[in-house]
C-alpha cells in the first residue's frame, strides 16, 4: 500500500512538472487571429523575418466571415499580407491576381507577396516585453487591413 502511495505520488509530481513546463512553453507563443470581413475570399500570407524558421501556416484560404488562427513564438517578428482573386491553373499552380508570392502553391513557403500588398507588420517582443504593429502601404494597397492585440492574442 505504501509502495502504491509512493507511485501515485510521484505520478501527480511527474504529471504536475509537465504541465507546469507546458505552461512556460505555452506562454512563449502567441496567437495570431486572422479573420475574413471583406465580401469576397482572400488568401492570408505570412513571411517571418529576421532569416528565422516560418510560421506553421505561411498561406491559407479564407473565405468571408471565417476565422482562422496560428501560434507565433516570442520573440517573433514578421508580416502578413491578403491576397486576391486566386485560382489554381490546369497544371496545378496556384497564382493570384494580387499580392501574390510566386510559390505556385497556397502556401507562400518563405516568399513575400508582390506589390499590390497591404502589410501588417508585427514584433512580438520576448519575456512579455512590450511588442510593435502597424498596416503598411509600402508595397501598395489591395485590401483593406487592421491589426490589434489584447494580451498576445493578436488580431488581423
Amino acid at each position: 500500500m505504501t509502495m502504491m502511495k509512493s507511485q501515485a505520488a510521484l505520478l501527480g509530481l511527474t504529471t504536475l512538472a509537465i504541465l507546469f513546463f507546458l505552461g512556460i512553453i505555452l506562454y512563449k507563443l502567441s496567437k495570431i487571429t486572422f479573420t475574413n470581413k471583406c465580401s469576397y475570399t482572400v488568401w492570408p500570407g505570412t513571411l517571418t523575418g529576421d532569416q528565422k524558421p516560418q510560421l506553421s501556416l505561411t498561406g491559407f484560404e479564407l473565405a468571408t466571415g471565417i476565422s482562422r488562427s496560428v501560434d507565433a513564438p516570442s520573440p517573433w517578428s514578421g508580416r502578413f499580407f491578403g491576397r486576391t482573386r486566386c485560382s489554381t491553373d490546369a497544371s496545378g499552380k496556384f497564382t493570384c491576381a494580387t499580392a501574390d508570392c510566386s510559390s505556385g502553391q497556397v502556401s507562400c513557403n518563405g516568399n513575400s507577396a508582390a506589390p499590390p500588398a497591404t502589410l501588417v507588420e508585427i514584433t512580438i517582443a520576448s519575456n512579455g516585453g512590450q511588442d510593435f504593429y502597424d498596416v503598411s502601404l509600402v508595397d501598395g494597397f489591395n485590401l483593406p487591413m487592421s491589426g490589434g492585440s489584447t494580451t498576445r492574442h493578436w488580431r488581423v
